[in-house]
């Protein structure tokens, strides 16, 4: 919206704890592409990794980067070419980036692409920039547009949204089910309203803070524990071989994992959406109780999915936006972001 600028604040990550906002020249629309003007963009829990260790697991940032795969901004500008957007709207930058030829695009499992690009990852060399930035060149077909009754902080959250979506789709028909989510935060809390969504009778919410747990009930938990002042409300659930037809698994923490096979049922599903390094399984019970163990990584189609559920507010995902930053105070933005004590989901702001 507004004249292109000529240069462009740039978040941009060098190592552990050594963010720097900076300044960039601003690119041209090429064919295929639009010009966003950026509004706002969401911390995600791998750009948290990113700021406080410079990696997770094997990733580690090795050149600078600037993270974000979160956001939404107005179309500034449109390359030749570009149809179904015009300029003024607000949309969702899905930041995936299948090839679209490689084995496994062609048998429709793009998610799991091999030669995937996905924005503000750390994972290949060179490094794929990401979105923490005033105006962004992206492809039109990664824009999903949204109307105008949502604000850029709401449809920012469309990317975590679309991956509790897809884990949600691993697990079948929830209607009238009975689930546990295990962690309550920003992934779990969207999960809880996922599985909402999908008709669950029951929501059972489990995690170390009140704070989290709060917004587990805001977003549509209907137990809550608080599993630091003792588990002893779980222990119902294990009865006799488990009350769970589902659990999803958001903490990534090996009691969490035991807890999630002690309380489902046998037969019933566990989807795996927090990861992690190694950890211990009790093998026999998962073995015994005929249990289906499931991962859930990222999300494919479900990204519009995810636009048009938040425009629509079918989920309200307001409860889970925390805070608010300047792009100029991304380093204040990422340190509150590590205070899970109060935070939630931090957003940088792009906007005057």
């Amino acid at each position: 919206m507004g004249e292109t600028a000529k240069q462009t604040r740039v978040a941009r990550l060098y190592g552990e704890r050594d963010l720097r906002v900076e300044t960039a020249e601003v690119a041209q629309p090429n064919a295929g592409e639009v010009l966003l003007q950026m509004a706002a963009a969401g911390i995600c829990g791998s750009d948290l990794h990113y700021y406080q260790d410079g990696g997770f697991g094997p990733v580690r940032v090795r050149e600078p980067i600037i993270p974000g795969h979160e956001a939404a901004g107005y179309v500034a500008a449109l390359g030749s070419g570009v149809s179904g957007l015009a300029i003024g709207d607000l949309v969702a930058v899905n930041p995936s980036q299948p090839c679209g030829h490689c084995r496994f695009c062609r048998e429709g499992l793009r998610i799991h692409c091999l030669n995937m690009q996905f924005m503000g990852s750390a994972m290949k060399l060179p490094h794929t920039q990401g979105m923490f930035r005033d105006w962004l060149v992206v492809p039109a077909i990664q824009c999903v547009r949204a109307g105008p009754d949502v604000s850029p902080g709401e449809l920012a959250c469309a990317e975590p949204l679309a991956v509790c979506l897809h884990a949600v789709s691993q697990a079948g028909n929830l209607l009238g089910k009975q689930v546990l989510v295990t962690g309550a935060g920003p992934i779990g809390v969207l999960v809880v309203a996922a599985v909402r969504h999908a008709g669950a009778q029951t929501i059972v919410v489990t995690d170390l803070a009140d704070a989290a747990l709060e917004r587990a009930a805001a977003m549509g938990a209907t137990h809550t524990i608080n599993v630091a002042k003792g588990a002893v409300g779980l222990a119902a659930y294990e009865a006799d071989k488990g009350q769970f037809d589902v659990v999803f698994e958001c903490s990534a923490a090996e009691p969490a994992l035991r807890t999630a096979i002690a309380t489902v049922r046998p037969r019933g599903t566990i989807v795996q959406v927090g990861v992690t390094g190694d950890i211990k399984l009790p093998l026999n019970a998962l073995v015994g109780k005929e249990i289906r163990l499931v991962g859930s990584q990222r999300f494919d189609a479900e990204f519009a999915t995810a636009v048009d559920l938040i425009a629509s507010r079918r989920i309200d995902v307001r409860p889970i936006i925390s805070h608010s930053f300047s792009v100029a105070d991304a380093v204040a933005a990422f340190e509150q972001a590590g205070d899970r004590s109060a935070a939630c989901k931090v957003q940088l702001s792009f906007l005057p």
